[in-house]
C-alpha cells in the first residue's frame, strides 16, 4: 500500500502524504502553506461555486491561505476565528471543538472587534477539508454568536462521508484509508 494519494484538484495535481490518525485509520494531508499554485487555483474554483457573500470566515490555521486568496479575488474581508485568546481581542466569544486531526479539545475565539462586523451579513464559512464536520460547526456558531447569515460552508476537500453531505460545497472528494 502506498504511503502517498494522488490527489486531482482544480485542474492540476499533487501526490499527498498519508498520516496515521489511529492504527486503524490513515489520512492524505492536504497542506496549503507554501503552495501558492493550489491555493490559487483552489480558491478560484470555490468562488465560482458560491454564492455571494460579504465576508469570509476561517477559523485558524490550515486554511488562512485559502482565506486570504479568497478575499483578494473576491475584494471580500476574511475574518480568523483564532485558537487563543489575544490581548487585542473584545471580549470574546468561545466556541469548544474537537477535529479528527488534533488530539485534544479546543476552543475557538472571535472578538467582538471582527465579530460585530458579521451582524446581518452574508457569511461564507471556510475550511480546507471538511471530515467529520466538528471544527465547521464550531466555526458556524461563532459566526451565528455575532448574527451572522451563513450562506454557504465550502472547503477544497470533503473527506470521507462528508462528501455525501448536501448542506456544503467542495472541490474535490478525499478518501480516508482505513487499515
Amino acid at each position: 500500500m502506498s504511503n502517498t494519494y494522488q490527489l486531482k484538484i482544480a485542474g492540476i495535481e499533487r501526490e499527498l502524504q498519508k498520516f496515521p490518525v489511529s492504527d486503524k485509520l490513515d489520512i492524505a494531508a492536504f497542506i496549503l502553506f507554501g503552495d501558492v499554485e493550489l491555493t490559487e487555483k483552489c480558491a478560484a474554483e470555490l468562488i465560482k461555486k458560491c454564492p455571494s457573500f460579504d465576508y469570509i470566515v476561517t477559523p485558524e490555521a490550515k486554511s488562512i491561505p485559502l482565506a486570504y486568496e479568497m478575499s483578494k479575488q473576491s475584494g471580500k474581508k476574511y475574518i480568523v476565528i483564532r485558537k487563543g485568546v489575544k490581548v487585542y481581542m473584545d471580549n470574546p466569544v468561545a466556541v469548544s471543538v474537537s477535529s479528527i486531526t488534533t488530539k485534544k479539545e479546543q476552543y475557538l475565539y472571535l472578538g467582538h472587534e471582527d465579530g460585530d462586523l458579521l451582524s446581518g451579513k452574508r457569511v461564507l464559512v471556510l475550511d480546507d477539508v471538511i471530515s467529520t464536520g466538528e471544527s465547521l460547526a464550531a466555526a458556524v456558531k461563532v459566526v451565528e454568536a455575532f448574527n451572522g447569515n451563513i450562506v454557504a460552508c465550502a472547503a477544497p476537500l470533503a473527506e470521507g462521508d462528508a462528501a455525501d453531505r448536501d448542506d456544503i460545497i467542495f472541490l474535490e472528494k478525499l478518501p480516508l484509508f482505513f487499515k
